[in-house]
């Protein structure tokens, strides 16, 4: 599988979504996310993702207009919080995050959790909020394979992406055996398991056989199985690191014995 840092998936609506994208949950406003995203945009990544709920967008969006790289050439992901959905309070808080991200609109807006009683109303919102142009492309987060359904069993339109927990240590097989059948693009958070098995056996000895860190292994795994990942990090050697997934290729031996590193959970 040939990848560099401009690969990208091609998504159900068209439109491309880099493959490696930076994320900024649990960095705080200020100058740690600002100067995170900036060096994450210096160092190659074209791909940037928020929430409502982190509390910085509008260092996301400072980050964008500072950068000087030209709006279309970022990707730039946020999402609706619990307490705003529902049809109408969807479409108002979509104007809020354009708002605090100071932008004419956002690349991929996500249902951040499947809210009962109230998502598919938020999905009928974020169906108008495309058609209006506010966001050019439409998907959903933490959702399981039912809640795919029910959403497909009452909308024509199919999300993007489902963005959720994803790594060899909660391997969702089946999730994205569907989503594939589907044509939903997998994105993974917490690639890195948050650094709790870094010091996997199996892991470092597969890092140590291609000369790269088991961090490089999780997220090279991921995208090996056609998984856009988002690794978080407000550290510029981190950074750097977590691009450098394109000079090596994990081999059969290396994917099945990662394949078989589930636990369900962290």
């Amino acid at each position: 599988m040939t990848l560099t840092l401009e690969s990208a998936a091609v998504l159900n609506d068209g439109h491309l979504m880099p493959k490696l994208g930076i994320g900024v949950y649990d960095i705080a406003s200020g100058g740690s996310c600002l100067r995170a995203v900036l060096d994450a945009l210096e160092v190659g990544y074209r791909h940037v993702d928020t929430a409502t709920f982190y509390g910085n967008e509008s260092d996301v969006g400072r980050a964008v207009r500072e950068s000087g790289i030209p709006r279309e050439r970022l990707f730039v992901v946020t999402k609706l919080w619990n307490s705003d959905q529902g049809y109408a309070s969807a479409v108002k808080a979509c104007e809020l995050s354009l708002s605090r991200l100071g932008l004419d609109y956002i690349d991929l807006y996500l249902i951040h959790w499947p809210e009962p009683g109230k998502r598919l109303d938020s999905w009928r919102a974020f169906v108008e909020l495309r058609a209006q142009g506010k966001c050019k492309s439409i998907g959903v987060s933490n959702y399981t394979v039912a809640h795919l359904k029910e959403l497909m069993d009452n909308s024509d339109v199919v999300p993007v992406v489902n963005q959720v927990e994803f790594s060899p240590f909660l391997y969702q097989r089946h999730l994205l055996e569907f989503c594939r059948a589907h044509r939903i693009q997998v994105e993974a958070y917490c690639p890195l398991t948050r650094g709790r098995k870094l010091l996997d056996p199996t892991l470092c000895t597969i890092a140590r056989k291609h000369a790269i860190t088991p961090a490089q292994v999780l997220l090279r795994w991921a995208l090996q199985h056609d998984v856009v990942v988002i690794p978080k990090s407000q550290h510029r050697a981190r950074i750097e690191e977590n691009a450098k997934l394109f000079g090596f290729t994990l081999d059969y031996e290396d994917m099945s014995a990662l394949d078989h590193l589930d636990e369900g959970c962290y």
